[in-house]
């Protein structure tokens, strides 16, 4: 895998649903014309896209790298009941990408808690089950709303610090890095400053991304209407959620080698982070689920257990509703369980 030499690790598709305005076809079609050979899926809290992505990339010769923008909660997952709007708000962004299979599989168990375990407003993550799902997953700092990003500005330079430690912690030496962007925005100024003395003092590898959320810098308007739609807002709404710049959007390998060329690393990393991620989903094989088994135990005795023991249930149950069921329905129905044991096993 050898095209430019910047990928794009960021990218919201139309599956960030009601926020990303970028159609995979055009995602494609742009990648090839920029002499791009790899992309990311990176949507907000699902994997909703991931096959579609996974095919269609596939297809047009481009590698797909299958990600998420997780929400992470401050405390616990389970944690309810926040205050205010501000505490309902303050969920941390954090982007995993799958470097292998096993990576994708956590991935996949991580976006699903989120949903089952720890929705609220989003569905969250949190740093418990992050530790216990981290293998296969390489970490990036995300933007504004990433937790380093927002210590960096409140001004807390020894939280963003002990975070940018303890995300190290969890994926493991050259598994974090640290995410810089150049979208225009003032307070991105001073969080890339930030992050480039953390990487200096902790030694934590840099990553340039454009966070994009559509694919032309003109497109920015309709982007507009799409979060006015989200949110219930007109665009005459002066106070309605808006992006306060123009510069989400896919840029060339030549615009981010400029943006970021007093940090050169920053552009390799996305090339050497993308040659490390390399999911392939098997087609046509059927696939079975894994049953933990008990030491000295087979799946063909277990099963037949589990299920003798299912049929023992039944016929109770059975008996206190109906008075007159009898020993030849029993019969019956065991020989039915024993013949039935015999074809599956």
């Amino acid at each position: 895998m050898r095209g430019a030499n910047f990928v794009h690790l960021h990218v919201h598709t139309e599956y960030s649903l009601l926020d990303g305005a970028i159609r995979l076809k055009d995602l494609f079609e742009t990648v090839q014309a920029f002499g791009m050979d790899a992309v990311a899926m990176t949507d907000h809290g699902n994997l909703h896209g991931a096959l579609e992505f996974y095919e269609k990339a596939t297809k047009s010769g481009i590698k797909p790298i299958i990600g998420c923008e997780v929400y992470v909660a401050p405390n616990s997952r389970f944690d309810r009941g926040a205050k205010d709007k501000t505490e309902k708000e303050r969920n941390y962004h954090l982007i995993l990408l799958a470097e292998n299979f096993t990576g994708y599989k956590n991935l996949v168990k991580l976006v699903t808690a989120a949903y089952l375990e720890g929705f609220y407003y989003k569905p969250r993550i949190d740093k418990e089950i992050l530790r216990e799902h981290h293998e296969g997953l390489i970490g990036l700092s995300a933007c504004l709303k990433g937790e380093i990003a927002v210590h960096l500005l409140d001004g807390n330079y020894d939280a963003a610090r002990k975070t940018a430690e303890e995300y190290t912690r969890i994926f493991g030496e050259d598994n974090f890095f640290l995410e810089i962007q150049a979208n225009g925005i003032a307070e991105q100024d001073q969080v890339n400053e930030g992050l480039i003395e953390l990487s200096r003092e902790l030694g934590l590898p840099l990553v340039a991304t454009n966070d994009c959320h559509y694919m032309r810098k003109e497109d920015c308007r309709a982007h507009d209407v799409l979060l006015c739609i989200q949110t219930g807002k007109t665009i005459r709404d002066q106070k309605r959620l808006k992006f306060s710049t123009d510069e989400l959007y896919f840029k060339a390998p030549a615009e981010m080698e400029t943006e970021f060329s007093h940090v050169p690393e920053a552009i390799s990393n996305t090339r050497l982070i993308a040659e490390r991620c390399n999911v392939e989903f098997s087609y046509g094989k059927h696939i079975f689920p894994y049953f933990p088994l008990k030491e000295g135990e087979s799946a063909e005795k277990t099963f037949a257990k589990i299920a003798r023991e299912g049929l023992e249930h039944r016929i109770e149950e059975i008996r206190r509703k109906e008075p007159d069921f009898d020993e030849e329905r029993e019969k019956e129905y065991r020989e039915r369980l024993e013949e039935e044991i015999q074809v599956i096993s």
